[in-house]
């Protein structure tokens, strides 16, 4: 009993840790396209709209 113990509660932190994991990968990926999207020095109509005509 207590083996099975001891492995439901490292399956249960490893599972946490990943969950983590995840949400920094997520929230580092959202901040990324929110700087990139603010250094975009034109819209992206605009280069769409010019291509066009080109």
């Amino acid at each position: 009993m207590n083996q099975e113990l001891v492995s439901i509660v490292m399956g249960f932190a490893v599972l946490v840790i990943a969950v983590i994991f995840a949400v920094g990968h997520y929230r580092r990926e959202h901040r990324r396209t929110k700087i990139l999207r603010q250094l975009d020095p034109a819209p992206s109509w605009y280069w769409q709209r010019h291509q066009q005509r080109h």
